[in-house]
C-alpha cells in the first residue's frame, strides 16, 4: 500500500499552519506542522516529499534555515512563502536552495500545483525503488533478484511499510510470531538473515540498521510492492 506523500510545513503563524494543513489534507497529503526555525533544522533532513518554509519565522530567517539545511545536506523540495515580492527578495530565497517561491496572498490551488511540480522533478532524479513481489517471494532491482522466505518476505515488508522509523523489537515479534513459542531473539536472527541476503545493500537503495534501544529501522529507498 503507498503512504500518502509527506509535507513539513514551517511558519510561526500558527493560523497559517492550521489552514495549510486543512488544506493540503485535502489533497491528499500528511502534513507535519512546526513553528520555529531551531525546530525545523533537523525536520528538514527528515524524508519528507517536500517542505514549504515561511521567509519570515519571527526573528529567524527562512531563507537562512534553508541555507543551512542545504549545507547539511537536506535534498527536499523546499517551496518559499512571503509576502515580499520583490525580485531581490525572490532571487535570495533561490539562491539560498529554494526550488519556488510563492507570494502571499496566493491561490492554493496555485500552490499545490507548484509542489507538485516539484515532487515530479525530484521524482525524476530520484533512483528507482527496489520492487517487492508477494508471488515469487522475491527482491529484485535491476538485475539484482533475491529470493526471500515467507517469514523474511513479511519481514521485509513490514519494514518497508515504516521507512526511516524505528520499530521496537516487541512490536516486530508481535507482528509477525504472534502465537508461536519462542523469544524476540528470533528477530535478531531474521534481521541477520536478510542483511547477510541483501549484501551489498547499496545494491537495492536501502539498509536495515539498528537504532540503539529503539529497534530496526529500513533507511533509503523503500522498496515497492508489485
Amino acid at each position: 500500500m503507498n503512504n500518502p506523500p509527506r509535507l513539513l510545513v514551517v511558519d510561526d503563524d500558527p493560523e497559517i499552519c492550521s489552514a495549510l494543513a486543512r488544506g493540503l489534507a485535502l489533497h491528499g497529503y500528511e502534513v507535519e506542522t512546526v513553528n520555529r526555525a531551531d525546530l525545523a533544522q533537523d525536520r528538514l533532513l527528515q524524508p519528507f516529499d517536500a517542505a514549504i518554509v515561511d521567509v519570515m519565522l519571527g526573528r529567524d530567517s527562512g531563507i537562512e534555515l534553508v541555507r543551512a539545511a542545504r549545507a547539511r545536506g537536506a535534498a527536499l523540495p523546499v517551496v518559499m512563502l512571503s509576502a515580499l515580492s520583490d525580485v531581490d527578495h525572490r532571487a535570495e530565497g533561490l539562491e539560498a536552495g529554494a526550488d519556488d517561491y510563492v507570494v502571499k496572498p496566493f491561490s492554493f490551488d496555485e500552490l499545490v500545483a507548484r509542489i507538485q511540480v516539484q515532487q515530479r522533478r525530484a521524482a525524476d532524479l530520484r533512483p528507482a525503488p527496489a520492487r517487492l513481489d508477494p508471488a515469487s517471494r522475491s527482491l529484485v532491482h535491476g538485475a539484482r533478484e533475491v529470493q526471500l522466505t515467507d517469514r523474511e518476505y513479511a519481514l521485509l515488508d513490514l519494514l518497508a511499510g515504516h521507512p526511516d522509523t524505528p520499530m521496537p523489537r516487541a512490536q516486530i515479534f508481535d507482528a509477525l510470531w504472534a502465537g508461536d513459542s519462542g523469544s524476540e531473539n528470533v528477530v535478531d536472527v531474521y534481521i541477520g538473515y536478510l542483511r547477510r541476503k541483501l549484501a551489498p545493500a547499496s545494491d537495492f537503495g536501502f539498509e536495515i540498521v539498528t537504532v540503539r534501544h529503539k529497534g530496526f529501522c529500513l533507511k533509503g529507498i523503500a522498496p515497492q510492492g508489485a
